[in-house]
């Protein structure tokens, strides 16, 4: 490990000097490709800077032992000697962490698709839940929300809404939401004071690059329609809704959300690329990798990874048995210590397979 970290921080060195370099600085896809990775260093970098440091202070630490000291400052020397192998320990651990295999997606920005699935109204009315805590969230972080494609119902929310997030980092939060998520509670129309139980689903894609999916225009049926709100009802009279086909795939993406046919067939495209980019990486990993069905991490889409209890206050992340009583906050969007723990668990299994 120490080889592969000396390797990292003399590769952060010559980072350092390709960007100052005026041929780079002039180059914005190098300068743009140059800082990423640099960033991408710069934490595990300066934690072996820290190991190496601490390291070295233990060893001096020890070699004092080894000299005639009196009672009080062999006493000294020891407490310290302990407190800097602690903190080397401790190091130790992180750095292990820090080089766990990375997912390359978790840099990308996100697109998620949000469905009322069983329930009706309830389901719909919960989706819409789902997406104002998901902005909530991404607000806190200092990330953008835009949305692609929504269809309202008649009650106030969504039987589909599609939008992108973008943010730094934002697929390394949001891939633990992909999932089907459970809500219990009384619905407002149910006079009895039944508890009713519904479900949304939700897809998390990372927003997929030109250079990553070749999408060619004669393999894309372009139809173009007038958009409509709830209930069907004409918005406006242009044709300014898109729908694209991908014929070899088969996957159809439509979006009505801007007024500019051009503006809809943009979106589109990264809806479009997105899905392609999932569905080819789905397949490759199914091949080989089973740890795409295992419970923490991208998930199965059918699985139920969380239950919203309303009566109880409660949310319960199934994939790792947490269960907080905090259900007002999770909605408002203080997810933090859900995915925090989700994280804690992938990276926990990651350490457990090198280990095997």
């Amino acid at each position: 490990m120490i080889e592969r970290l000396q390797t990292l921080e003399d590769r952060y060195e010559k980072l350092n000097e390709l960007l100052s370099d005026p041929e780079v600085i002039s180059d914005t896809n190098k300068l743009r490709e140059y800082s990423k990775e640099q960033s991408g260093l710069q934490e595990t970098v300066e934690a072996y800077r820290e190991y190496k440091e601490v390291t070295e202070q233990r060893d001096d630490a020890r070699a004092m032992l080894d000299d005639n000291l009196d009672d009080d400052m062999e006493e000294m020397v020891k407490e310290e000697l302990n407190e800097l192998s602690q903190k080397k320990q401790e190091l130790e651990e992180r750095l292990k962490v820090l080089m766990l295999p990375s997912d390359p997606n978790d840099d990308k920005n996100v697109i998620m698709e949000i469905r009322g699935a069983a329930g009706g109204d309830e389901a719909a009315l919960f989706a819409g839940d789902l997406y104002r805590m998901y902005a909530r969230y991404a607000e806190m972080q200092g990330w953008k929300t835009e949305v692609i494609e929504a269809h309202a119902n008649d009650v106030g929310g969504y039987k589909e809404i599609i939008f992108i997030v973008n943010g730094e980092r934002a697929y390394s939060k949001m891939k633990f939401e992909n999932g089907a998520h459970r809500v219990q509670r009384v619905p407002e129309t149910e006079s009895g004071g039944r508890i009713h139980t519904s479900t949304a689903t939700v897809v998390v894609m990372p927003e997929a690059e030109e250079v990553e999916v070749e999408v060619h225009d004669k393999d894309i049926r372009v139809d173009t329609f007038a958009s409509s709100g709830p209930g069907g009802q004409s918005v406006n009279t242009t044709m300014s809704a898109v729908r694209l086909t991908h014929e070899p795939t088969g996957i159809v993406v439509s979006c009505q959300d801007e007024k500019s046919q051009i503006k809809n067939k943009e979106k589109a495209m990264k809806v479009l690329r997105a899905r392609i980019y999932d569905k080819f990486q789905q397949e490759a990993q199914a091949e080989y990798d089973e740890s795409r069905k295992s419970a923490v991490g991208t998930g199965d889409r059918s699985e139920r990874i969380r239950t919203y209890n309303f009566p109880q206050t409660r949310v319960t992340d199934h994939r790792i048995g947490l269960t907080l009583q905090k259900l007002d906050q999770v909605l408002q969007g203080n997810m933090d210590e859900i995915l925090e723990a989700l994280l804690i668990e992938e990276q926990t299994k990651k350490l457990e397979q090198l280990g095997e």
